[in-house]
């Protein structure tokens, strides 16, 4: 906010004047989802999380299973039938509902397909030994790798309405209509989806990738913590990274009963808007 000079106002200024989008009543009381360390520099460290619970609000909702492809077959044996539990309700779901959509994504990096950028140069150019590969940014085992896993494959059906798709960047939404668009949130956006739920591999790339770009482009996202996994040791640092910043992290049960007894579609546009990338409702 800027006062009539154009300067920025401090907080205790900027609470004289008028707020338009604010509930000030609101905006006064003590934080429920923060905490400090006692006897900390000032303080610190800091905990965040989520405000918001799932049931708080009708929603329209998102599965989205990230790279849950056979190249990671794996690393996804523990999660596979979280994951089948997860897309049989959200199916189930869509069959009542216009609210109620599922998106999966395979990554598709291969060896000298002529991308280049900071992906590359993180990782290096070597390790792509046939008998040893090392270097985590391609699939090693071709158009088989690409295909999802069986057991939570996408139909014909759901195929062919464009569900699913390619990658090749960490996050979901990093894939582009010819216009420049994200391929996953114009599909959202034609179903105004408001929330999402991350499921697949791997949590501290793809996942917690998709994790932000879906907070920065205004969706409330949900990361199901036993549904989702990695080949490196950072799980659990991943997880507690998403649910102190940007998602909220639950168990598939917490997913399953919500959606059985407690999921509500929620109006169209609501709470998110379609018109700008950050989801921001117009007006």
């Amino acid at each position: 906010m800027k006062n009539a000079e154009g300067n920025i106002l401090t907080l205790e200024e900027a609470l004289q004047q008028p707020c338009k989008h604010r509930d000030m009543n609101l905006a006064l009381q003590p934080m429920d989802n923060y905490s400090r360390t006692p006897g900390g520099p000032n303080g610190c460290p800091l905990a965040f999380w989520a405000s918001w619970k799932l049931k708080d609000r009708p929603r329209r909702i998102a599965l989205l299973l990230d790279d849950c492809q056979e190249e990671y077959r794996a690393y996804a044996g523990d999660i596979l039938p979280n994951m089948v539990k997860l897309v049989k309700a959200f199916r189930t779901a869509r069959s009542s509902s216009d609210g109620v959509c599922i998106a999966w994504s395979a990554w598709s990096r291969r060896f000298d397909d002529g991308i280049s950028n900071a992906m590359d140069r993180w990782y290096g150019p070597r390790g792509l030994r046939p008998e040893d590969p090392e270097n985590a940014a391609y699939v090693f085992t071709g158009a088989a790798g690409l295909k999802p896993l069986s057991e939570i494959a996408p139909t014909e059906a759901e195929i062919s309405d464009g569900w699913f798709y390619h990658g090749k960047h960490l996050d979901m939404f990093w894939t582009f209509n010819e216009d420049g668009t994200s391929y996953l949130d114009q599909k959202l956006k034609a179903l105004d989806i408001d929330t999402i739920v991350i499921v697949g591999l791997w949590t501290d790339e793809c996942v917690l990738s998709t994790a932000y770009a879906g907070n920065s482009r205004g969706y409330d996202v949900v990361l199901v913590g036993d549904a989702v996994a990695t080949a490196t040791a950072n799980q659990e640092t991943a997880l507690t990274v998403a649910n102190s910043t940007v998602a909220k992290v639950v168990s598939t049960d917490e997913v399953l009963s919500y959606m059985q007894n407690d999921f509500v579609t929620g109006e169209p546009a609501a709470v998110k808007g379609t018109r700008h990338p950050d989801g921001r409702k117009s007006g």
